[in-house]
């Protein structure tokens, strides 16, 4: 499908030129030379746009499509209803047009995606965005990207503002990890997610550790609550239980006796633990295919399927091995699943060179983790993430969200960009707990100043 025209090329330095109009108008009023996060917001901003551009190209030029191509095409289906009527493209726009009625049928009949609603959620925004760049494919992936930035950026600021010291650092975990500005940046489920996300992290540390009950943080709270949830519903699944971790952690720390405080501790956790397995359980209707009974099963069909279509066209599948289709099989695997997420693909794993990058990637989150084991040592790592709420909430959620995708994608390129939500709180974690136990001046990975 062709679906970056000379149209695109026209109109993209204009939409480009607007953007960075209404960056340097933020930065400037919000973040004037003196302040210490003035450097990071246009570099940050401008490579979630070569990000998304890049990403663009590859999908034309190099896949010839994929599913951003689908959202772009099912877009165009939406606003060429409002030729017809706005009353349709309201309907349809707002995903309340009934499937089996006769006076759709001609939109939704070429719109595979129109009973996924986390599929269609993506292409009625870029609908709705693409009703300002003319339907264009380019500045509306721009627009996402500048939209996720954002996002990105309040989770920046949230990990930034709370540790002044390790704002470099940060800035390369958050803001500068390739994946994170190429997989998050164009028109994709995990641009809207990593938007979403990064302000949902945000608004919520803004209220539990700063009071914030602004209606305006509220509303963004609400707001970026539901696009996770319309989107990707299992990223609240692992965000829940490190939040409440988090909560836990950070106000039973003021509980003065050990035993009572321990014994807190432990209760919360039951009942905890015990409300996230009935949940999943009773409300497994409304999960769908997150729900306890259906995760493992969709897991084990997964792995069949991209195991045999790697066999076939020798893509970039990977292989956890064996295990039954039920909850005790697959966290069976959960060590493996993290693995394969965080430090995999292994270099002489790589058949592509998109791949071959994302090793890279992953090589230097096993050295830094390795370095950290070595360096510090295993005790007094783990006092160290004892002892600090904000790295046992990054380290749980990206545990979690590591093993989901883990266990569910078996190939390595769609690895890349399902794990990017955990990829942040993992590197953070990884600098907190280092920061803590040594001097600024020697860092965890020298040649790239972090």
């Amino acid at each position: 499908m062709q679906f970056i025209t000379l149209f695109d090329y026209v109109l993209l330095p204009f939409y480009l030129a607007i953007i960075y109009t209404i960056a340097y108008r933020i930065r400037n009023k919000k973040y004037p030379k003196t302040h210490p996060l003035h450097k990071y917001y246009i570099p940050g901003l401008t490579v979630k746009v070569i990000g998304a551009i890049f990403v663009s190209l590859i999908y034309q030029y190099y896949y010839g499509g994929g599913d951003t191509s689908e959202y772009f095409r099912h877009a165009l289906v939406i606003n060429s209803s409002a030729n017809d009527s706005i009353g349709k493209w309201f309907g349809l726009i707002t995903h309340t047009a009934d499937w089996n009625d006769p006076a759709y049928f001609d939109y939704i009949s070429q719109m595979e995606w129109y009973q996924d609603p986390s599929s269609y959620f993506v292409c009625a925004f870029t609908a709705f965005i693409n009703v300002f760049t003319f339907n264009s494919y380019l500045p509306t992936a721009v627009i996402f990207a500048f939209l996720s930035f954002t996002g990105i950026w309040a989770l920046f600021r949230t990990f930034a503002e709370a540790n002044p010291k390790l704002v470099k650092p940060i800035s390369v975990a958050i803001l500068f990890i390739p994946s994170l500005f190429v997989w998050g940046s164009g028109i994709f489920k995990d641009t809207i997610c990593m938007f979403s996300l990064g302000w949902f992290t945000h608004c919520t540390f803004r209220m539990l550790a700063q009071r914030d009950f602004s209606s305006k943080n509220i509303s963004l709270a609400i707001f970026s609550f539901i696009f996770i949830a319309k989107v990707k519903l299992y990223i609240l699944l692992g965000f829940a239980p490190a939040l409440f971790t988090w909560i836990l952690f950070s106000y039973s720390q003021k509980i003065k006796t050990p035993a009572v405080r321990v014994f807190v501790k432990g209760i919360f956790i039951i009942i905890a633990v015990g409300s996230f397995a009935f949940f999943l359980q009773q409300f497994g209707n409304l999960l769908g295919k997150y729900s306890l009974e259906k995760i493992a099963e969709t897991s084990a069909i997964t792995r069949d399927w991209i195991g045999y279509m790697s066999d076939v066209d020798q893509g970039s599948g990977y292989d956890l091995g064996d295990f039954s289709p039920t909850i005790g099989g697959m966290l069976s695997k959960m060590p493996a699943a993290v693995n394969v997420t965080l430090f995999r693909p292994y270099i002489w794993e790589t058949k592509k060179i998109i791949v071959f990058l994302t090793a890279i990637e992953a090589l230097l989150f096993f050295f830094a983790t390795l370095k950290i084991l070595f360096v510090i040592g295993i005790k007094k790592t783990w006092r160290t993430i004892s002892g600090d709420p904000t790295i046992q909430f990054c380290l749980i959620f990206s545990i979690i969200f590591a093993f989901a995708v883990g266990i569910s994608s078996y190939n390595f390129g769609a690895l890349s960009r399902y794990k990017i939500p955990c990829v942040p709180f993992y590197a953070m974690a990884l600098i907190l707990i280092y920061y803590k136990n040594r001097p600024l001046n020697k860092p965890l990975i020298p040649f790239i100043g972090i």
